[in-house]
């Protein structure tokens, strides 16, 4: 059986390219991966914006109406940090690790598995255990980005809150470890530590 011309043609150019046909390629495959980086990147960057942490009502009747009455969302010099401050991390590696991470909080989503007010406080306990292992992890290196140890005046600090940062400091512990409760009601079955 014979194939059609136009196949054979095919077959030949395939077999041997020319310079003009490799140029080509290479010339369409870049600019297609700049076109995917550059959505892929577009697609990162809305999905870490504060209206699409909150577009799904589990976090918006729950996490995000207790964020709302904390020294995180409203102060008196007007500085904002949202979900994605506390939650993402900014470096790229990092925070492709978080965005997977999420994949699970879309699959309790998308299952049912925290829908109702009830399920989520069920689950709340073993999510922020989740995420606060998390910034231990990484030294609360989200918190870092704007309260860190080297730039605190203890000295304008009330002197029981001095004290704690002073011996944290030396002690080598995290923000999460003494801030658990910051933005978000603690879990129920949270058990308060002492701190320090």
């Amino acid at each position: 059986m014979k194939l059609p011309g136009f196949i054979q043609r095919f077959w030949k150019w395939f077999r041997k390219p020319s310079h003009f046909a490799i140029g080509s390629i290479l010339t369409v495959g870049i600019v297609m991966g700049i076109v995917f980086w550059g959505g892929f990147n577009t697609a990162m960057e809305m999905s870490n914006q504060e209206d699409f942490c909150i577009s799904c009502h589990e976090m918006e009747n729950n996490v995000y109406q207790e964020y709302v009455g904390t020294i995180h969302y409203n102060n008196r010099s007007g500085v904002r940090a949202t979900c994605p401050d506390c939650h993402v991390p900014k470096e790229w590696v990092p925070k492709m690790v978080r965005k997977i991470q999420a994949s699970k909080e879309l699959y309790a989503k998308a299952f049912g598995i925290v829908d109702t007010p009830k399920k989520f406080e069920e689950h709340r306990f073993e999510m922020a255990s989740r995420e606060w292992e998390r910034m231990k992890a990484n030294d609360s290196q989200e918190c870092r980005n704007c309260h860190n140890f080297e730039y605190m005046d203890l000295t304008t600090q009330k002197p029981v809150a001095s004290k704690i940062h002073n011996e944290a400091e030396d002690e080598g512990k995290t923000c999460i470890d003494c801030h658990k409760g910051i933005a978000h009601q603690l879990p129920k079955d949270h058990k308060i530590e002492k701190a320090i």
